[in-house]
């Protein structure tokens, strides 16, 4: 996949916690780090909207939902 470059402005105390996690090797460098931690908080806040898109459900509904035609015969389903 093709790569932007951008340019981050990071306080002073950041930065050095990040260059500390370089200097152990937990990240290669500066910028996987920042993209690692990019990617990190967009699939949280993904996870979070999934969350809040679910809370708006009725579960009654969902359940009636989820139940319709199993009250049907049984013996006209086909074998497996």
């Amino acid at each position: 996949m093709a790569r932007s470059k951008v340019a981050v402005s990071l306080d002073a105390g950041t930065l050095r916690r990040l260059d500390e996690l370089v200097r152990r090797a937990v990240f290669p460098n500066r910028s996987r780090a920042i993209q690692s931690a990019v990617e990190e908080k967009l699939e949280r806040l993904e996870r979070s909207r999934l969350a809040r898109e679910c809370a708006k459900l009725d579960p009654a509904f969902e359940k009636a939902l989820a139940e319709e035609g199993l009250s049907e015969d049984l013996s006209r389903w086909p074998e497996y």
